[in-house]
Parts: C-alpha cells; sequence; structure tokens
C-alpha cells in the first residue's frame, strides 16, 4: 500500500510518499480502507521531533492520527461493526491507503469522508480543554486562536452547553467566528483590552502557541482557569498546558450526536491528494486557518 512516512526530523520536506507493509487488526481494533486523513497540528510538530522526550517516535515512521474510511476488517473482541461500515475514529499512520483505528464511530448520515476525517481530534481535543478550564454554563470563555479545528469545536460546543464565548482571530476570520455564535476580535497589538470591552471573562484557552499566556491569565485573573494546547511554557505561568489524549470513543459518539443534531460543522478548507501531504502540512504550520484541512486517499 501507499503511505507517507518520514525517515528523519525536519520540515515538510522530510515527508515522502512510500509503498508499505498493510497493517492489521488487532484484538479492539479495526483496520479501514481510508478515504479522507485529517491533518493536524500535532502531525507537523510530531514530524518536527518537538514530543520525542514525552512521545518518542522509531524512525521511519508513518503519520497522520485521524482517518474516515470503510472499514474491511475486524479484530478479535470487537463488537457492533462490521466490513462495509462507513466510520471515522483515530488510530495511527492514517496518512496512507490503510490503517488500524482504536477509536471509532459510525458515520452520520449526509456527512463526507473529507468533512469526517476533520473531526476525531478536534472534537476530543475541544472536549478535554472546555473540561478543563472549568467554564460553567453562562460565563464566558475566551478562545485564542478560534477559527481553527479546535477553535471551530470550541465555539459550537460552548454555545450548545450555554458558555458565551469570546474569539480571537484574524481580520479575514472575524465573520466566521461570528457566524459561529462568537464575539469576535482581531489579536495584535490592544487584543486584550479589545477584550475587556467585549465582557468579563472567566476562562481562557490558548490554542494557537502566539505568546499570550501572560495576557490570558491577567484577563481571567487566575492561571487555574487557562488551558494552553500549543505553548510548552505554558507551566511556567501556573497554567495548565494540554497534551494527554482524554476518552476518544466517548468524544466520537459525542461527536456523532452534535453532528446528528445539526449543533456541529467544521468546514473543510482545503483537501489535498495524498501526495500532497508535505504541502498540508506547511499549510497547517502557516497558520491563519479556517476550518480544517484533509487529505483525501
Amino acid at each position: 500500500m501507499k503511505r507517507v512516512s518520514f525517515a528523519e526530523f525536519g520540515g515538510p520536506d522530510v515527508l515522502r510518499l512510500t509503498e508499505a507493509a498493510e497493517p492489521h487488526a488487532g484484538p479492539g481494533e479495526i483496520r479501514v480502507a481510508v478515504r479522507a486523513a485529517g491533518v493536524n497540528p500535532v502531525d507537523w510538530r510530531i514530524r518536527e521531533g518537538q514530543f520525542q522526550d514525552v512521545r518518542p517516535v522509531e524512525l521511519p515512521a508513518g503519520i497522520g492520527q485521524d482517518a474516515a474510511g470503510v472499514v474491511d476488517e475486524v479484530g478479535a473482541g470487537v463488537a457492533g461493526v462490521e466490513a462495509g461500515d462507513r466510520v471515522f475514529g483515530r488510530g495511527a499512520g492514517t496518512y496512507a491507503e490503510f490503517a488500524v483505528l482504536s477509536a471509532w464511530a459510525r458515520m452520520p448520515e449526509g456527512l463526507t469522508f473529507e468533512e469526517a476525517a476533520g473531526y476525531p481530534s478536534v472534537v476530543e481535543t475541544a472536549l478535554r480543554v472546555i473540561r478543563q478550564t472549568g467554564v460553567r454554563p453562562g460565563q464566558t470563555l475566551l478562545v485564542s486562536g478560534a477559527s481553527g479545528g479546535v477553535g471551530s469545536a470550541v465555539l459550537q460546543i460552548a454555545r450548545d452547553r450555554g458558555i458565551t464565548v469570546i474569539g480571537t482571530a484574524g481580520a479575514a476570520n472575524q465573520d466566521y467566528l461570528r457566524g459561529l455564535g462568537a464575539l469576535a476580535t482581531t489579536y495584535g497589538e490592544g487584543w486584550a483590552d479589545r477584550v475587556r470591552r467585549l465582557g468579563r471573562v472567566d476562562a481562557a484557552l490558548d490554542l494557537a502557541g502566539s505568546g499570550v499566556i501572560r495576557e490570558l491569565v491577567a484577563l481571567t485573573g487566575d492561571p487555574r482557569t487557562v488551558v494552553s494546547i500549543a505553548d510548552l511554557s505554558a507551566p511556567e505561568h501556573g497554567v495548565r498546558f494540554s497534551g494527554v489524549t482524554g476518552d476518544v470513543p466517548r468524544a466520537l459518539d459525542e461527536a456523532a450526536d452534535l453532528l446528528a443534531r445539526g449543533r456541529l460543522h467544521i468546514p473543510v478548507e482545503k483537501a489535498y491528494p495524498l501526495a500532497e501531504a508535505a504541502a498540508a502540512q506547511a499549510d497547517s504550520q502557516a497558520g491563519h486557518t479556517r476550518g480544517r484541512r484533509v487529505l483525501v486517499v
């Protein structure tokens, strides 16, 4: 089968489309014929070797963790799914023609493979970090870097829970944030004052890693109500860095429910063929994303 892999850490140019042996589903797993794979910031951080101290990768390695596809192999002990089912979920080495998933859910009716591939990691992350801030219905959550995949999910999940959201993003994405129900403002000089004019902030998320931790703590008044998924220096300010995956099966079930109820929609900003994985990651790394980027297999 064809898969994207890398034999050394570095920039997007280390990614190669190679031939590899097909993986097989072990106990509690399924294998899918991948139709689309999600492109996440964690993918290029792994490619750069940023997580080697905490999550070592043995090279050469495949890459990617989100996929949507058709089940073609079911491991021992797995029930409720069979060959031919359309699913989306999380596994390893998903930038490939076949991938093994350790967590999955059935795709809701009307969802394309490209759309479905964009949900697993961002919804799990969004649910986890909202919970970790301790924000409650009726309170206000500030989201720095709100227009990307995780931000798009946070805004819609928070709205569904009765939480007010203030989102920061570039000037081109202000209407996008408002369309998701957020109070929107731009980042850049004076952004914290612009946020203050929009209202009180009870909790905050740093999704972009743009050096705003100090300001987020000042806005909430308590570092325990601030969570970052992008700034490794967060703990130096008493802020939680959230990098440990939570309950993925439960998150996928909740994603499927939100999608079925029409309460969640994250647009696919751009789809790339598998051979252009390097370009997809370079674009992801450049930021200013609206919605999701995916690879089509």
